[in-house]
């Protein structure tokens, strides 16, 4: 099944296509920049051509995605969509509010990687007012590849399955079952300030909705 097709089974309304065109746009910018060892969070601050390549990025973006071509253009040219970026826009938690997840890959990841059955990851759990610097702190320490393959946080964009007011950080791993590497990244997070005892959760439990309830525990690890 293509991208096209998946979107359109997807049923959604033209705000949310704007968005979504938004956010996978934004992987499809990171995707293309990592290839050169570069980031997006790092060139909106230094770059002088982005512009440009923000115009061929999204000329190529519309012809992978055509269904979400128009939905992007209506979220704005690639002078407004660099404005959103450098006031933070999908690069900053606080400042984000059309997407859910900010993500980062390892380099050399896939970004679908992380969603692998046999994928897991810590959860990091924070109040607003920590989950700028603490993101910033996981996204470049997994640029480094000092983490696993992977990180997202959540956004300031209201989402109803939010249990409370507190953000999370997702730090993946490849093999939920590989504990030495699962510990290893345990280890490197606590030497990036995250001492504080935290679970790992299967991404198989996840996609099971196995949820945390009352007497019942769904971490496969918690250290």
């Amino acid at each position: 099944m293509t991208g096209d097709e998946q979107i359109e089974e997807m049923g959604v309304s033209t705000e949310e296509l704007t968005d979504l065109a938004f956010g996978m746009f934004t992987i499809f910018v990171e995707q293309s920049l990592s290839a050169e060892e570069k980031h997006l969070y790092s060139e909106i601050e230094t770059a002088d051509d982005l512009i440009p390549r923000l115009r061929s990025f999204i000329k190529a973006f519309s012809e992978e995605y055509p269904m979400l071509a128009t939905p992007l253009e209506m979220f704005g040219s690639a002078e407004d969509i660099l404005s959103f970026y450098k006031c933070g826009e999908a690069i900053l938690p606080t400042r984000t509010r059309h997407t859910y997840w900010i993500q980062q890959a390892k380099p050399g990841v896939a970004y679908g990687a992380c969603g692998a059955d046999e994928a897991g990851k810590w959860l990091i759990f924070l109040l607003p007012e920590e989950i700028d610097a603490a993101w910033i702190k996981i996204r470049n320490a997994t640029v480094e590849g000092r983490l696993g393959i992977g990180a997202k946080v959540s956004t300031a964009r209201e989402n109803e399955d939010s249990r409370d007011g507190r953000k999370v950080i997702y730090v993946f791993t490849a093999k939920w079952d590989d504990e030495p590497d699962v510990m290893r990244v345990r280890e490197e997070l606590k030497m990036l300030g995250f001492k504080d005892r935290i679970g790992y959760k299967r991404n198989l439990d996840t996609y099971a909705g196995e949820y945390r309830k009352k007497g019942k525990r769904v971490t496969y690890y918690s250290v």
